[in-house]
């Protein structure tokens, strides 16, 4: 069986990594909304972002709750990538639908960072805080495929 020690290391560095996703996520919603057409999807991905920084909230929350105080997380190379990408897509004159893609191909990423984490021993507070985030980011991702699609159709 594992240590307390090494329980409370593996769920910080699960942690990290879904804050990590988080701040990806927040500053891609944001980004994109920045450059949406249609008014109420900027409306939604800009409340998507702030959604996103009340979840980093809340896990790092949850971290100095278990002693982690020092929590400077940045985001990923990949999260910083898509963002560019992105705005590229944006000044390229891609229009909302390939910007939903992007978005779409970001929160893949997310999903997959939830996934993972949910597979890990953790507290049952931290999974069940994990389990309802992880609910809302399923419904978002389905939210921008579905608009996504829509735009394709047209």
């Amino acid at each position: 069986m594992s240590s307390d020690s090494g329980k409370q290391h593996e769920m910080e560095r699960v942690l990290l990594s879904v804050i990590n996703s988080l701040q990806d996520s927040q500053k891609g919603f944001a980004d994109i909304g920045e450059h949406l057409k249609v008014e109420s999807l900027k409306r939604y991905f800009l409340a998507e972002s702030l959604k996103r920084a009340s979840f980093r909230g809340d896990l790092e929350e949850a971290l100095h709750q278990h002693g982690v105080h020092d929590i400077k997380e940045t985001g990923t190379a990949v999260g910083t990538l898509q963002r560019v990408w992105g705005d590229l897509k944006a000044k390229l004159g891609s229009g909302d639908h390939g910007l939903l893609e992007t978005a779409e191909s970001s929160e893949d990423e997310t999903k997959k960072i939830y996934a993972d984490a949910l597979n890990q021993e953790l507290p049952l507070p931290i999974r069940q805080l994990l389990a309802d985030q992880q609910a809302h980011i399923l419904a978002s991702h389905d939210f921008v495929r579905s608009h996504r699609d829509a735009l394709a159709a047209k």
